[in-house]
């Protein structure tokens, strides 16, 4: 299989949302009130700013960095490909994996949306 990313002006990787494989390792890293609103049920939630303290908890492998529209994920995907890890921006973000149709639930069971 090709690999479906691609690179943005400045090098970085980047995937679409409809590229990304089945158990892609999805980082979210919006704000709590964010993901509580709606997120893709496998990602791991670690808001941008708690990134550097909480590297402990970074699968290895290819990381696949998400936002609600692209831009936080790109400074973390960054970030993280400057410190030693395979971080790819996920273009669109959740904006464009909901505009998708893709999966997403809500912590308090409501319907998932992208805040």
């Amino acid at each position: 299989m090709s690999d479906p990313r691609t690179f943005d002006v400045d090098g970085l990787p980047t995937v679409a949302v409809s590229d990304l494989a089945p158990d892609a390792v999805i980082i979210d890293v919006r704000e709590d009130d964010e993901w509580a609103a709606g997120h893709i049920p496998s990602a791991v939630h670690i808001p941008m700013g708690q990134v550097p303290q909480r590297l402990e908890e970074l699968p290895e492998g290819e990381l696949n960095i998400v936002c609600r529209s692209g831009g936080r994920s790109r400074r973390t995907a960054e970030w993280l490909q400057r410190n030693g890890y395979d971080a790819v921006n996920v273009d669109g973000g959740m904006a464009a994996w909901s505009e998708a149709g893709l999966a997403m639930v809500a912590d308090d069971g409501h319907e998932p949306f992208v805040r």
